[in-house]
């Protein structure tokens, strides 16, 4: 969590200490990691108020994965107040509106890959949830999907995990 501040703190100078000339696209995704990387250090802090400013009231979420990894619904509904599942977010890339970050457990015994939707004014809209799940996401390009993203924890942990495509 502390380590998770000192690199949105870094970054965020660095964008602040880069020139003017940013693409608006580009300072769009980067404010849509740091929104996501805020929601999982809310998370983390169990802090209530920071997760319902974050997210939208009526927040879309999709699960796959065994249901006794629902650490996130659990968490976003309160049905356990004393759940003791911290995600660690490892590798965060934005596509647009959707940021995909990949992270695991403490112990690194569980991977994980949430894709997460940005609205335009900040405020997350849906997740997509994966637990022990090889994910590759597709992005439709004149008439093809082509592969713009694929965990890569799984292969480092060198285990076989069942490989999902979502398509954005």
């Amino acid at each position: 969590s502390v380590y998770l501040k000192i690199i949105i703190k870094k970054k965020k100078q660095e964008l602040a200490n880069s020139s003017e000339i940013i693409l608006e696209e580009e300072s769009r995704e980067d404010r849509n990691k740091w929104v996501v990387l805020a929601l999982y250090e809310a998370l983390n802090a169990r802090d209530v108020d920071a997760v319902h400013r974050l997210l939208a009231p009526d927040i879309e979420w999709w699960f796959h994965g065994p249901p006794a990894f629902q650490h996130m619904m659990r968490l976003l509904t309160g049905a356990s107040t004393h759940e003791p599942f911290e995600f660690v977010p490892l590798h965060v890339q934005a596509l647009e509106s959707t940021v995909l970050v990949e992270g695991c457990d403490k112990t690194r015994s569980v991977f994980w890959v949430h894709a997460w939707t940005v609205s335009t004014d900040g405020v997350i809209t849906q997740v997509r949830e994966y637990f022990n799940t090889c994910l590759t996401v597709t992005q439709a390009k004149k008439h093809c999907l082509l592969p713009v993203w694929r965990s890569r924890l799984p292969d480092r942990a060198g285990k076989s995990l069942p490989g999902l495509v979502l398509a954005i």
